[in-house]
């Protein structure tokens, strides 16, 4: 499979494969949401039909959890599983101290509860998500429909004494009308270009009425599997520093 790919679909496939080794037989699984995510749970479909694995599932979107039905993994919802085992999802950013930034595809609230639920969160990546400083990719941060507006004037008029070097929001959009989450909530993009203080970034945004939750994920992350394009693979541990593999 993985000598069809493009360099950058390659890098997400590997570093999947790679994640899909830390997951045992009966574990309570965290599946995250996007591109990334969607090459591990395709994986761990193959470890199902070919290796026997068994294990459950714990979708964080809609799109996630009609995949892994179809590639044939158990699925059940996080209050079922009660507390899980692992989360393995993808990141839109990741810096040195394994802070995130996720939610580009808009389920960054499923995402980060499934996640917190979690004996160990693993991030799988392609070198180009790993950053010095974040920000330079949108701060999502969801919002309740009611008053959205006002939200984000209030936002906007925070970040003024926030370590940013951007303050501008704006709202996300499907089309023609507001991108809706699975939550029914909208987003509203942040372009900070530099987050200079993400930890207390992340605690004064979620001080704000109408915000839900932002995608700032601080102190959650214990590992990065990065893939490269030619088929390498990296692991970054939060304790046990930099560690390569084939």
């Amino acid at each position: 499979m993985a000598g069809e790919l493009s360099p950058i679909d390659k890098a997400k496939f590997v570093a999947a494969k790679r994640a899909a080794q830390y997951v045992e037989d009966g574990m309570r699984v965290g599946l995250g949401s996007g591109s990334t995510a969607a090459w591990l749970v395709r994986c761990l479909g193959e470890n199902v039909r070919n290796d026997g694995l068994r294990i459950k599932g714990v979708p964080t979107s809609t799109r996630i959890a009609e995949l892994a039905r179809e590639v044939g993994l158990d699925i059940i919802s996080l209050d079922e599983a009660k507390w899980l085992d692992i989360t393995i999802d993808g990141a839109d950013e990741f810096d040195g101290d394994l802070n995130l930034i996720k939610g580009g595809g808009g389920s960054l609230l499923q995402e980060k509860i499934v996640a917190t639920a979690s004996d160990q969160m693993i991030v799988i990546a392609d070198i180009g998500k790993e950053v010095e400083s974040l920000g330079n990719f949108p701060l999502p941060i969801e919002v309740i429909p009611f008053g959205w507006q006002t939200t984000q004037a209030l936002v906007e008029e925070t970040l003024v004494s926030m370590d940013v070097l951007g303050r501008q929001s704006t709202l996300r959009m499907n089309g023609h009308r507001p991108f809706i989450t699975d939550e029914g909530n909208h987003i509203l993009d942040l372009h900070l270009n530099r987050i200079g203080n993400p930890r207390q970034l992340a605690m004064v945004i979620n001080q704000m009425p109408g915000v839900v939750e932002n995608g700032l994920f601080i102190d959650i992350c214990d590992a990065v599997v990065i893939g490269f394009g030619d088929g390498r693979v990296e692991i970054r541990d939060i304790n046990a520093g930099t560690v390569e593999t084939d």
